[in-house]
């Protein structure tokens, strides 16, 4: 399954299949690998501190607004509207805005509302920068930035759905008599709801990880991960509804556990959802996975100066520069060896990344005098590329050895007269 490259595969539709069947065994691989589930476990302890304070940013936004009747409707028209809980939240909700307001000292209680809300985002842009291995984060200006765009966002879009929903209501008052047409009109809000969620999970994946995501990376489990969110709110109703009439097991108390459980699949989904937007944005990066974990070092000099003489040549005929996908595209060799070869040619100095207008990805051009690259440098670079003699404390006979081996290097290397372009 790994050992063939997209461009390989003769029709479109074995291509597809092929990534399809990837994705999904690296989504399987990554939820081990990467600890979804205890992920999961955290964020939901998280948001359970998080989520009063979170809506009442919400509901303050709304209210600058004047629409926050519409945030206590929408919360009744979901589950939460059968534990009859609705009313407890936004009492909570009043009086942490009030507390917020006011403080034991002047501002204190808004610094902690807006310390609350920021941490549980930090941790959920954190969980995802995680999952798609980025090792930076956003700074702080722009993490306040984004998060902010996030909560003036929110309340924007409950609006618009309520609206829109009212709007079919009432276009379709006048023709609830035709046949069928109050399924229809049911069916239209519905799919308006499932259309709404698509929109913020595929708005989600491309926006919170502190990468480049593509378009269709975060549309597919954007929609597919909003429809199983959906779907879990609609059988959370089920089972309160069913509770709350046998009170089994915990009775009055029916609605807490199942609140936590809503919780923590919420973040599980929404966590699986980003590892499976890595692996369909990624899927290429893993052929010959394991083969390229056993590479011998000469193959990979040998692909190392390849790479580097047909960059060298399009260059002096004056054609454009390609960028490493396209490369790996054009010469069937897996992406994920040619980024990191032509990485380690950048760090070395012999070549350098250009951002040309109309490509989203870097192009590789040579960053020194073609006529002046030569096998003996290319490997001598490779070769001292990171620390040397950082060991102390050595003995005197290997000091001697370093010494005798670096000028063996230097004098038996009958590669230093072979320019690269003459391959």
């Amino acid at each position: 399954m790994w050992r063939r490259t997209s461009t390989e595969f003769g029709s479109r539709s074995k291509r597809l299949g092929y990534q399809a069947l990837r994705t999904i065994v690296l989504v399987v691989r990554g939820f081990t690998d990467n600890k979804l589930n205890v992920r999961a476990n955290s964020l939901t302890y998280s948001l359970v501190f998080s989520i009063i304070p979170i809506l009442a940013m919400v509901v303050a936004v709304a209210k600058g607004f004047g629409v926050s009747e519409v945030i206590e409707n929408l919360l009744n028209e979901s589950f939460l509207g059968e534990t009859n809980l609705v009313p407890t939240i936004m009492e909570m909700v009043d009086r942490y805005l009030e507390t917020a307001q006011g403080g034991v000292f002047l501002g204190v209680g808004l610094l902690i509302l807006i310390w609350a809300v920021y941490s549980f985002f930090r941790n959920v842009e954190s969980a995802f920068n995680e999952v798609w291995d980025v090792k930076q984060s956003r700074s702080v200006v722009h993490q306040l930035v984004t998060y902010i765009a996030i909560l003036v966002l929110v309340p924007i879009l409950m609006v618009a759905s309520s609206g829109l929903s009212l709007f079919i209501n009432s276009m379709a008052s006048s023709l609830d008599t035709l046949p069928f047409f109050s399924t229809i009109r049911t069916g239209l809000v519905r799919f308006l709801q499932f259309a709404i969620m698509w929109a913020v999970f595929t708005w989600m994946y491309i926006s919170i990880p502190n990468t480049k995501v593509h378009f269709w990376s975060g549309f597919i489990p954007g929609v597919l991960m909003g429809t199983l969110f959906m779907l879990l709110q609609m059988l959370s109703m089920y089972v309160i509804v069913f509770l709350s009439r046998t009170s089994i097991v915990y009775g009055a108390f029916a609605t807490i556990p199942i609140l936590l459980t809503w919780l923590q699949w919420t973040c599980l989904l929404i966590l699986i959802g980003a590892q499976m937007s890595f692996a369909i944005q990624n899927n290429e990066q893993f052929e010959y996975e394991h083969d390229l974990e056993r590479m011998s070092r000469r193959y990979k000099d040998c692909i190392t100066l390849y790479l580097l003489s047909l960059i060298i040549r399009r260059f002096e005929a004056d054609e454009a520069p390609l960028t490493a996908r396209e490369i790996a595209s054009e010469q069937h060799l897996p992406v994920r060896l040619v980024l990191q070869l032509l990485s380690r040619l950048e760090e070395t100095g012999l070549l350098r990344a250009v951002y040309l207008e109309g490509k989203e990805e870097r192009t590789y051009q040579p960053a020194l005098d073609t006529h002046k690259i030569t096998i003996g440098m290319v490997f001598d670079r490779i070769d001292m590329q990171g620390n040397e003699e950082f060991i102390e404390g050595t003995n005197p006979e290997m000091q001697l050895f370093w010494q005798k081996f670096r000028q063996l290097k230097a004098e038996h290397n009958t590669l230093n007269a072979v320019r690269v372009r003459e391959i």
